[in-house]
């Protein structure tokens, strides 16, 4: 890649990297030049899309990591500072859905898993890999929802995974933003992935994983005396 490239140099990790939202990410940072960390619970997605993105001259390198598991998470962070030394961005991007069943008649372990996905995992990988970004600072990117500002009927669980992502975002970029660390948070509507729901949508008017990975690169380019906090991200039309 070329060194004039704007995140030469710098390392990137990006959890559900290996397809959706997460595949587009990961493939627009490495155009801008990063070394990708694309983990995700299939090992087999995760080293696809890094062999994908490493055939065009990218250093990349698939990983598995369970986000619900602190001891996945913490092995990731082992396994990225022993393979690029450490690490300068940050891509929560890894969730899961669920957007049919009223609150009152949802599984526990459907909530027990939303939570844990969408919220806890966040924690972990922030808990695991701020000590690296502290080095030299950086960029950690949630990737939330817009149904973390907006009522969400039959999808309350969900609702609260990105309320609570929304608000740990807030309150961390607080934290970090004296170590030189920007912590932003990205809302999409519903976007043409398996994990929204597509009935009766029109999907060629849905947010497209591209769009998201177009926010990321943005914030990662920002001058440094900036940052965006937050970004909505809707539809031009209503699909």
């Amino acid at each position: 890649m070329s060194e004039t490239k704007p995140l030469s140099g710098k390392v990137a990790v990006v959890t559900g990297g290996g397809r959706g939202i997460g595949a587009a990410i990961s493939e627009r940072l490495a155009e801008l030049g990063a070394a990708v960390a694309i983990c995700g619970r299939s090992l087999e997605t995760a080293q696809a899309m890094a062999a994908r993105l490493s055939e065009n001259g990218a250093k990349c390198r698939g990983f598995a990591c369970d986000v619900n598991d602190w001891a996945s998470v913490q092995n990731l962070e082992r396994q990225v500072e022993r393979e690029f030394g450490s690490a300068q961005i940050l891509v929560n991007n890894a969730g899961i859905g669920g957007f049919a069943t009223q609150l009152h008649s949802l599984p526990v372990e459907q909530w027990d898993a939303m939570l844990n996905t969408n919220l806890r995992g966040v924690f972990y990988c922030i808990r695991s890999f701020v000590p690296l970004l502290i080095r030299g600072g950086g960029d950690i990117i949630n990737i939330s929802s817009i149904a973390g500002k907006n009522a969400l009927p039959n999808g309350a669980a969900y609702a609260a995974s990105k309320w609570g992502l929304n608000g740990l975002s807030y309150s961390v970029a607080e934290e970090l933003r004296g170590h030189n660390i920007r912590v932003s948070v990205v809302c999409p509507g519903s976007v043409n992935t398996k994990l929204s729901p597509h009935a009766g949508k029109d999907l060629d008017k849905m947010l497209q994983p591209d769009d998201v990975a177009h926010v990321v690169r943005m914030i990662v380019t920002q001058a440094p005396q900036s940052f965006a906090s937050e970004i909505v991200l809707r539809p031009t039309q209503k699909p």
